[in-house]
């Protein structure tokens, strides 16, 4: 199983798709839904509790998450020291990397980094010097043993040329990515009358994502290297392995639950102090018992469900976004699988010459990564 345990709601960036959206949506509510705004801004159980509860699963994975969670460094200094665990994650903005001790930050098998494209667009989104101080820490970390995944995560949003920021992310970068996932801003607040969402997504993230797939089987026929790009990453190997019946992909509610900083469990981070949604306590819950919570209509009603899996739990729960706004975030969905789709026979050709290998699809699933975006 895998488990976000959230360190602390606070953060050290006020990013324009997540503070700012928060301000923006301040007076809406969740109407229906009881949510406790009052959770501690900080882990405040018992570390022994998690210990406990992990080590009732042999295949525990601890991904820490905020706010940002290396705000709380002696916290994930006590957890690593106390908590068995299969293996560690972080999901961080990068800015604090440096502060954390390699004999810590070099237990971690995957690293997932707030880089949004170049440092032109990371730093609109996230504040002037953001990029530079990212991207000196990743090289920093590096140098100092790291040699596990580092997974730039993007956050999509209207100022995004998709196709031309991830091939910048993987070809010019100076920090070269070879391991890419983006989630687009969409559906997590009352924002759709205020957005450009309809023209951006028919007019350049659609046909961003076909000429990306494009590329990235290209790079395949040319250098024989299969980019970790999650999205396609996650439907390819879903195809060539003939699955065609997934659950939702990120995990949340069966396989990938979050830790409130309370240490109540919810079915994901997003859920945060969602009451109605309250799976247990970590203090006496069994990790391999807990309760299922899965996505309903109009998702399990869709043709590609058994491909896409849902998109997202949250999403779908809270319905933030009119039926109508939803159904284009969908269309991107069937466009992305239907892009992968049409790519295969060039893809299962390269595996037939060997030019590429079946391994060369296969990663952790439930990382971090949503892989629908």
């Amino acid at each position: 199983m895998f488990f976000h345990v959230i360190l602390t709601t606070e953060c050290n960036l006020e990013c324009r798709y997540c503070f700012g959206e928060a301000l923006e949506d301040l007076d809406s509510d969740f109407s229906g839904f009881e949510v406790d705004y009052s959770l501690p801004r900080k882990i405040s159980y018992d570390v022994a509790l998690l210990d406990k509860f992990c080590r009732r699963d042999p295949d525990c994975v601890l991904i820490f998450y905020g706010g940002e969670p290396l705000l709380c460094l002696e916290e994930i200094k006590r957890i690593m020291d106390c908590v068995y665990a299969k293996h560690f994650i972080v999901q961080t903005n990068g800015l604090l990397l440096d502060r954390l001790a390699p004999e810590y930050v070099n237990r971690f098998s995957t690293i997932l980094v707030s880089v949004d494209g170049d440092e032109a667009l990371t730093d609109f989104y996230r504040g002037k010097g953001t990029f530079r101080r990212v991207v000196e820490n990743l090289k920093f970390i590096r140098r100092n043993g790291f040699n596990g995944e580092i997974i730039a995560r993007m956050t999509v949003m209207e100022q995004t040329d998709i196709y031309r920021q991830v091939r910048w992310l993987v070809e010019n970068c100076e920090f070269p990515f070879s391991s890419v996932h983006w989630q687009l801003n969409a559906g997590f607040w009352n924002d759709f009358e205020r957005r450009r969402f309809k023209e951006w997504s028919e007019e350049s993230y659609n046909p961003g994502i076909r000429k990306l797939v494009d590329f990235w089987v290209s790079r395949m026929e040319r250098e024989g290297v299969v980019l970790r790009l999650y999205p396609f990453l996650g439907i390819a190997n879903s195809l060539l392995f003939g699955r065609r019946k997934e659950l939702l992909r990120c995990g949340a509610g069966w396989i990938n639950y979050a830790i409130q900083t309370d240490g109540h469990i919810i079915p994901c981070p997003s859920m945060w102090g969602m009451k109605d949604f309250y799976l247990g306590h970590v203090g006496n819950a069994d990790p391999l018992r807990l309760k299922k919570v899965f996505v309903g209509e109009p998702c399990t009603k869709c043709d590609i469900f058994g491909l896409c899996g849902g998109r997202c739990l949250y999403a779908n729960v809270t319905k933030r976004w009119s039926d109508d706004a939803y159904i284009l975030v969908c269309k991107t969905v069937r466009n992305l699988i239907d892009t992968v789709d049409e790519a295969m026979p060039r893809i299962r050709k390269l595996v037939g010459r060997k030019r590429v290998r079946l391994e060369d699809f296969e990663f952790m699933k439930y990382n971090s990564c949503e892989i629908i975006p």
